[in-house]
């Protein structure tokens, strides 16, 4: 059982970040409701920012929590 994944790109350049997040879309299990996107903060909003204007056919909507380094794509069933 798959709820949610957690997937950490911080350290990784902005175009490495987008390969990961496409590559995880592509191979999650069914069951998969929610990705957790580490993105991080402290170093630059650099995959902050990539993370939050990322769009793809899967992910219904983003939530922004407190922790200013994740994002949380909701995906659709």
């Amino acid at each position: 059982m798959a709820y949610s994944i957690a997937i950490d790109i911080h350290g990784e350049t902005r175009q490495s970040g987008r390969k990961l997040l496409e590559n995880k879309l592509k191979s999650l299990p069914k069951d998969t409701r929610e990705i957790v996107v580490i993105h991080g903060y402290h170093q630059g909003n650099t995959l902050q920012q990539m993370v939050r204007s990322f769009k793809h056919p899967m992910v219904e909507r983003k939530i922004l929590g407190l922790n200013q380094g994740e994002t949380i794509f909701l995906i659709k069933k």
